[in-house]
């Protein structure tokens, strides 16, 4: 099978060679510290759990490559974002690459500005210029997929985000890349259970995974998460957070959907 992963971090790096003859990195710098300043993604997710709740991410998605189109109607990011926080959500995901997830830069800017709860770049970060990039756009957090980056560039990448005053959320999917992980400094750790390679999804890397972070890291857990009942399942394991985009989004009612799921 291809690896999907591989294949959307080489059009990544093509796509962000381009954007910068369009915006030299001074000019995005200038546009970073311009920005409104960064809300804490971290201090959002542990207020939700101090009060007893599950720390949702809620994500706005269109489309992905392994499900397709997942919202074809309605998808206004500002109005999405706006029913996710009613419904209680501590952060959001906005997806912004655009050939794999139809996402937009411009659906993160609608997103914050409709909302007081801090943003996720949801995107494939190969290079430093997207950290500068997405602290312009609004972001309060980025993704760092460890599957995509060796240690010295997510190193990079991370201490680029502190920089610029934005929290980073770490992804794995196996034992090796938590190992890399927990190397890094954010306590934020997201387990995700679809694997970026094949597409395979399974709840037991969250089952297997989250038991063996230490103590002070926050787990997340992602994708594949259909029920209240899987969400019981990941809690047991030790995570009570969770990032959920394709079954949220395929509801008509996202603000209902989101307090369907919460607890407390």
């Amino acid at each position: 099978m291809r690896d999907i992963l591989a294949e959307i971090c080489d059009k990544k790096r093509e796509h962000v060679a381009d954007m910068k003859k369009v915006f030299s990195l001074p000019d995005l710098e200038a546009k970073a510290k311009a920005a409104s300043p960064a809300r804490s993604f971290i201090s959002a997710l542990k207020t939700k759990i101090s009060a007893g709740h599950y720390g949702f991410i809620c994500e706005i998605k269109k489309a992905s490559p392994s499900k397709g189109l997942i919202r074809p109607q309605d998808f206004e990011p500002a109005a999405l974002a706006a029913a996710y926080e009613r419904g209680g959500a501590a952060c959001l995901s906005v997806l912004t690459d655009i050939p794999y997830f139809q996402g937009n830069d411009g659906y993160l800017v609608e997103a914050r500005s409709a909302v007081s709860i801090p943003v996720l770049r949801k995107d494939f970060m190969v290079d430093p210029y997207q950290v500068v990039e997405a602290r312009a756009l609004g972001a309060d957090c980025i993704l760092l997929i460890m599957a995509a980056l060796d240690d010295s560039l997510a190193a990079e990448l991370e201490d680029s985000a502190h920089h610029y005053g934005m929290d980073v959320l770490i992804e794995v999917h196996n034992q090796e890349e938590l190992n890399r992980a927990l190397k890094l400094k954010s306590p934020l750790v997201g387990v995700n259970n679809r694997n970026l390679k094949t597409m395979h999804v399974s709840l037991e890397n969250t089952l297997s995974l989250v038991p063996q972070m230490p103590e002070g890291k926050i787990a997340v857990a992602e994708s594949g998460l259909a029920s209240v009942s899987d969400l019981e399942q990941c809690e047991a394991a030790g995570a009570n957070c969770f990032l959920i985009g394709e079954t949220f989004m395929r509801q008509s009612d996202v603000e209902q959907a989101v307090k369907n799921f919460q607890k407390g």
